[in-house]
């Protein structure tokens, strides 16, 4: 073989490999990027869980304190009469 076409196969190699090293790099980059924003959005939706129960508490306390509001207007309606 002349050297040109020994040449040509090295550097075919090389770039047949830099190829796969890159994909393959790149590929566990998008991995581990995915993995994280994952993690973010479970987190994300673990607060928007708590926040709606948070709202579900806050109605029921709301409704609560009308039902008190209105017994006391009831008692002082009571009183005055």
């Amino acid at each position: 073989m002349s050297d040109a076409v020994v040449v040509a196969l090295i550097g075919l190699a090389g770039s047949g490999l830099g190829s796969v090293l890159g994909i393959l790099m790149s590929s566990k980059l998008t991995q581990y990027r995915l993995e994280q924003l994952e993690k973010k959005v479970e987190v994300h939706n673990q607060v928007i869980d708590r926040v709606y129960k948070l709202e579900e508490r806050t109605e029921l306390q709301e409704e609560k304190i009308k039902v008190a509001n209105h017994r006391i207007e009831d008692l002082e309606r009571r009183a005055e009469a």
